[in-house]
């Protein structure tokens, strides 16, 4: 990781974890997040400055309806992403992991390509090994888990050769 990146993130990282910045965050970054993807075309996040990002398509849990949600990612060094459902630390999980149990099968643009994937929440025996992965990116992002209260949903992506859109549309193929 560039020298520079590594010192933003070590600066900003401590904020993140501020009562402040925990209560503002949900409401302002996705208003901004919409908005650059917008005039994007899902291209650009505000996220993504700092930490790899990716836009999860995914199929509503309850509505089977399409959702999008902006994520921080992980790489685990297999070409699989590891996402963590931490919800700036808010006491419920968020609504895109409860998408993933019902419908594992997803989408996901990254770094300006489309791959559909199939997401498996990790059990207990491999959640450690990924925290670590987190951490090393993101210095003390588990802190969201411990202020939570609960046990943060940790999800692997894993892509695959084919799958349908979660709105049903069309077929993507792994690259």
């Amino acid at each position: 990781m560039p020298l520079v990146l590594h010192l933003v993130r070590s600066a900003v990282a401590p904020l993140t974890r501020t009562r402040l910045f925990r209560r503002a965050a949900p409401a302002v970054l996705p208003p901004i997040e919409d908005f650059l993807g917008a005039v994007s075309g899902d291209r650009l996040q505000l996220s993504a400055l700092l930490v790899p990002s990716l836009v999860l398509h995914s199929t509503g849990a309850r509505t089977g309806a399409a959702r999008a949600s902006r994520l921080m990612y992980t790489p685990d060094g297999r070409g699989r992403a590891i996402v963590a459902g931490t919800s700036f630390a808010r006491a419920r999980h968020p609504a895109w992991t409860y998408n993933l149990i019902r419908h594992p099968r997803a989408a996901i643009d990254v770094r300006g390509r489309r791959l559909a994937v199939v997401a498996s929440l990790l059990d207990r025996g491999e959640r450690e090994r990924a925290w670590q992965l987190i951490e090393r990116q993101w210095p003390g992002y588990r802190a969201y888990e411990r202020s939570s209260g609960r046990t943060v949903r940790l999800f692997l992506l894993r892509p695959v050769a084919e799958l349908p859109l979660p709105d049903g549309r069309d077929r993507l193929r792994a690259e």
